[in-house]
């Protein structure tokens, strides 16, 4: 196949051969148009002519990633000043994809305010935010979407551009509101941040908005 333009990753499902980013061409016999503006948005897998996906493309799906971290005490400090602190609840980092809508923070507030990870009586995790009435502070994390297959410096391509992540960003802390009924500290979005936190456990838990396990 001919390459040029954006990058993927191959994968030969029959084979079992995957190989390491690359380039797919706009007039590739494999490729048509949509699947080639689609990837102008998301890195996608793409596979030989053999039946798998659409004229051989399988779509790799985009996905808001949340990573949650139970915590004693956070806090975001810019500028030498204290911005936001909370105590005892969740730290939430969310990276936000070019391809991420309202839909994926419908999924995923709903999903962190009811799960269950905090301890109860017996000391086992079998209680939510909504129980425990803790508290919520969200940063935005565009590092989240780091791709680190090639090389030794991280690729940020599938991570949104400002002008789409940062009405998103605010959107899921307005979500995380409504479903906590409580105010949820924030981040600065695009700021220098230095973020401090005591992880109670230590608890961390990866979301993806479309890999729901």
């Amino acid at each position: 196949m001919q390459m040029d333009g954006h990058k993927c990753e191959y994968v030969d499902k029959p084979r079992g051969v995957r190989v390491d980013l690359f380039t797919v061409v706009h007039k590739s016999p494999h490729v048509g148009e949509q699947a080639v503006k689609i990837l102008r948005t998301s890195c996608l897998q793409v596979v030989n002519n053999s039946g798998h996906g659409p004229m051989g493309v399988a779509f790799k799906e985009p996905s808001m990633r949340a990573l949650l971290q139970r915590i004693s005490q956070a806090s975001v400090e810019i500028g030498g000043e204290i911005r936001t602190r909370i105590g005892p609840g969740l730290l939430i980092l969310l990276g936000i994809e070019e391809a991420d809508t309202p839909e994926d923070i419908a999924w995923l507030a709903p999903k962190i305010a009811k799960m269950r990870l905090f301890a109860d009586e017996q000391g086992k995790m079998n209680r939510s935010l909504l129980e425990t009435g803790g508290e919520v502070l969200v940063v935005s994390q565009f590092t989240l979407h780091a791709a680190t297959r090639k090389g030794n410096r991280p690729s940020f391509i599938r991570a949104a551009a400002p002008e789409h992540s940062a009405p998103l960003y605010e959107a899921f802390c307005t979500a995380m509101e409504h479903e906590i009924a409580k105010p949820v500290g924030r981040g600065e979005f695009g700021a220098d941040m230095q973020v401090g936190l005591i992880n109670d456990g230590p608890v961390t838990i990866w979301i993806d908005s479309k890999n729901r396990e």
